[in-house]
C-alpha cells in the first residue's frame, strides 16, 4: 500500500525494479489507497482519515507509479471504507483508471459486503477481490458472510495477516492451537506457520493468503503449506482449537 513505511515502500520497490530490468515483468503489483497519514507527502494532515474522493485516487495513482517507476498497476484496492466515500464519484473515478489502462483490476480491502455492494452498483468494472484479515486467529470472516458474499460471486478473496500478525508464531496464540499446529507440523515434517497458511488453502473460497517478510527463507518455509494435506476433519481439529471450544 502506499501508506506503508510512511510512504516509502513504494519508492524502495522501484529502486528494486530500476536495478533488475527483467523484474517486472515476473510480478503482479498489488497496492492500495485511500489511507491519509500525518508522513511523508502528507505530513501537513492534521488527522489520519480516508479519503477516496476521484482527486484522491487519482493523485495516488499518479504518486504510484511515479514511486514505482511502472506504467500500470495490476491491482488497485481501497484501503478501507470511507464513511464520507460518494460512491458514484468513487466508483467512476475507479472506472476512469481501468479504462485509461493505468490500472488493469480494481478491489477492495476491509469491507463488509454492505460497503461492497454500494460502491460496486455505481461501477462498471467488476470489483476483482476484498482482502480482509483471515487467519486461525481471526476467522470471523468464515462465519459473519464476508467469504460466503465473495463465494456466491465467484470471488476469491485475499488474506491479509494469515499468521494473526505472528501472534499464532509468537506464543500469544491459545496454548491448545499451538499444541495442535505443532503436532500437524511434526506429522507433515513442515512449520508450524506453514499448517496456518495451509488451513486457509483448504478453504472452498480459494483464499490467496498475502505473506509479509524480509527474507526468502521465510517465503519457502510458508511455501511448504502446499506438501500439507487439510481434510474436513483436521480442518475442524484447528478451527475448534482456535475457538477455544467444539463447534455446536
Amino acid at each position: 500500500a502506499d501508506i506503508y513505511g510512511g510512504y516509502t515502500a513504494e519508492g524502495i520497490l522501484g529502486k528494486a525494479l530500476k536495478e533488475n530490468k527483467g523484474l517486472r515483468d515476473q510480478l503482479e503489483i498489488v497496492t492500495k489507497c485511500d489511507i491519509v497519514a500525518p508522513a511523508g507527502r502528507y505530513a501537513d494532515a492534521r488527522v489520519k482519515h480516508y479519503d477516496t474522493s476521484p482527486e484522491h485516487i487519482a493523485r495516488s495513482i499518479d504518486n504510484s507509479l511515479s514511486d514505482m517507476g511502472i506504467d500500470h498497476i495490476d491491482l488497485l484496492l481501497i484501503h478501507r471504507p470511507d464513511p464520507l466515500m460518494d460512491h458514484h464519484a468513487t466508483g467512476r473515478a475507479l472506472d476512469k483508471a481501468v479504462a485509461s489502462g493505468r490500472v488493469r483490476a480494481v478491489g477492495v480491502s476491509n469491507f463488509r459486503p454492505w460497503d461492497w455492494s454500494l460502491l460496486q452498483s455505481a461501477m462498471d468494472t467488476p470489483l476483482a477481490t476484498n482482502q480482509i484479515e483471515i487467519s486461525l486467529s481471526a476467522h470471523e470472516g468464515m462465519v459473519n458472510g464476508d467469504i460466503a458474499f465473495l463465494q456466491e460471486r465467484g470471488i476469491r478473496p485475499m488474506a491479509w495477516s494469515p499468521l494473526g500478525g505472528g501472534a499464532l508464531m509468537d506464543g500469544s496464540a491459545v496454548e491448545t492451537l499451538r499444541g495442535k499446529m505443532a503436532e500437524i507440523a511434526a506429522s507433515n515434517e513442515v512449520d508450524e506457520a506453514a499448517v496456518a497458511v495451509a488451513w486457509l488453502l483448504a478453504h472452498p473460497s480459494g483464499i490467496l493468503p498475502v505473506m509479509g517478510t524480509n527474507t526468502i527463507s521465510r517465503i519457502e518455509t510458508l511455501s511448504d503449506a502446499l506438501k500439507v494435506e487439510i481434510d474436513r476433519e483436521t480442518w475442524f481439529y484447528l478451527y475448534s482449537a482456535a475457538l477455544g471450544r467444539e463447534v455446536a
